[in-house]
């Protein structure tokens, strides 16, 4: 291409031009890669709404009949849209032996995060205790999972001043638990109530403290336990 004589500005060499066009072509490439890429694999932990029903085909069932139970006592509770399975942790069971959530699949759990110095945990404690004890058995278990790091022997002392009875003691005396799930965006305070069904997969969340022995609750974890058989 010449130049118009009347262009002030210099020559442009066709080196430059080459390089230019050189430039443009590894952008162009660069651009359908990343397309590509997304197309298949899609955003940092985040998963298509086909994968996630694919993964969790009778959760997805279950919520969409546990959505219309959340209201009342329990209206905090989110319902997962695309139920997806649960984040396998690793914790401490009552005999002091390593336990995996995956190790309760095949029965519906309440997962609940606590900790002695939440002072809403000490309040939603009780009301956790006889849930487990209106509806506990080999279908449905509350874990109530303790994180506290420090002064560790007061865990037992708190259960027995609010007179826990029926709960099983869970703990995670380095808080591991709650970092993971409050990276994967399950997390951000304390309590949180995570429900999850026999496979494993999570049906619903709710942040903060909740009657759970209300007939509200009660219904829900119902419904919870009918879609699971």
């Amino acid at each position: 291409m010449t130049q118009d004589p009347a262009d002030p500005r210099p020559p442009r060499s066709n080196l430059q031009t080459f390089g230019a066009v050189l430039a443009f072509a590894v952008l162009a490439v660069v651009a359908v890669s990343v397309a590509v890429l997304y197309g298949m694999t899609g955003l940092p932990g985040k998963e298509s709404a086909g994968a996630g029903a694919k993964a969790c085909p009778l959760a997805t069932a279950a919520a969409a009949q546990l959505a219309p139970l959340a209201h009342g006592e329990v209206a905090g509770f989110s319902v997962a849209k695309t139920p997806k399975p649960a984040v396998d942790i690793t914790f401490e069971g009552p005999d002091g032996q390593k336990r995996r959530l995956a190790d309760f699949r095949g029965r519906v759990i309440l997962l609940n995060l606590w900790a002695t110095w939440c002072v809403p945990c000490r309040e939603e404690m009780p009301a956790l205790d006889r849930l487990q004890e209106k509806a506990g058995g080999k279908d449905f278990e509350v874990v109530a999972l303790n994180i506290d790091t420090a002064r560790l022997e007061r865990r037992q002392q708190f259960l027995r001043d609010i007179g826990v009875k029926s709960l099983s003691f869970y703990a995670d005396s380095t808080a591991d638990v709650f970092q993971v799930l409050k990276r994967s965006g399950k997390v951000v305070g304390l309590p949180t109530s995570i429900l999850i069904d026999a496979d494993g997969c999570e049906l619903g969340i709710l942040a903060g403290a909740a009657a759970w022995d209300s007939p509200d609750a009660l219904r829900l974890v119902a419904a919870a336990r009918k879609a699971a058989s």
